[in-house]
């Protein structure tokens, strides 16, 4: 059976000392926790999240990463970095660098398998704007989004990645996918990894949900038969909140 996670995206917020109070809000309460927790603080407090969350199960991921292996890149953080600081996750292919700093389903294919050669395991996000959806395109959309990204991968490899769909008209919005929207992309996606590659994975694969997922909304959400948990961004700043959201995916 593949297992629920729900984990928390910071994206551009806190400072290290709000960072590191929250890190151990959440570890206190691990004990309680039904599902695999990941937290994804912005890279100069990975090191630091990660010495408050040692000897727990709580894991660590990175919201981003490069498409290149090392060299003369100013600004950008390589894979092997961020396993050297003890990131077992990295987010590829958010919609804000989509949509922010134009990578392409083919630099995220790069990414991917740069991820995965060097041993982290990837959150794959995909999803459609609100213009795909208003004309009922979003299938075909988000197919396209796994084919020139994703589904290059071998089936050893795809079995290392974590799917996370995010419809982008409901990131930060306040809109939120219905429990029936969700499922219905989310049996899709997995339908999709059944054709490409076997029913086996495909029965294995964890597909999140993520987009404005909030305490009053997870247990319908997580509910669904083929969301197998959430990637939380707003709501995961605030220590309640989050756990809420943790404890709805029993």
């Amino acid at each position: 059976m593949r297992k629920k996670i729900v984990a928390g995206n910071w994206k551009m917020n806190l400072g290290l000392t709000d960072a590191l109070i929250l890190a151990e809000k959440v570890k206190e309460r691990e004990n309680d926790y039904p599902c695999g927790v990941i937290l994804i603080p912005s890279f100069p407090f990975l090191t630091s999240v990660k010495k408050v969350l040692e000897g727990s199960r709580v894991q660590l991921g990175a919201q981003n990463c490069a498409d290149k292996e090392n060299g003369a890149f100013t600004g950008e953080v390589s894979v092997t970095q961020l396993k050297s600081v003890g990131a077992e996750y990295v987010i590829i292919g958010h919609s804000e660098r989509r949509e922010n700093y134009g990578e392409s389903n083919e630099v995220l294919r790069q990414k991917l398998v740069l991820v995965l050669k060097h041993g982290l395991k990837p959150i794959f996000c995909c999803g459609e704007p609100l213009q795909v959806r208003n004309e009922n395109n979003q299938e075909v959309y988000v197919l396209n989004q796994l084919h020139e990204s994703l589904f290059g991968l071998t089936e050893a490899e795809m079995a290392s990645v974590i799917v996370a769909y995010e419809p982008i008209w409901a990131i930060g919005t306040g809109l939120n996918a219905t429990p029936g929207q969700a499922q219905e992309m989310h049996a899709f996606i997995r339908r999709q990894i059944a054709t490409q590659y076997s029913d086996i994975l495909a029965g294995q694969t964890i597909i999140l949900y993520g987009g404005s997922c909030k305490p009053a909304n997870a247990p319908a959400l997580f509910a669904c038969a083929d969301v197998d948990g959430g990637l939380i961004g707003g709501a995961s700043l605030q220590a309640d909140d989050f756990l809420a959201i943790i404890g709805a995916a029993k």
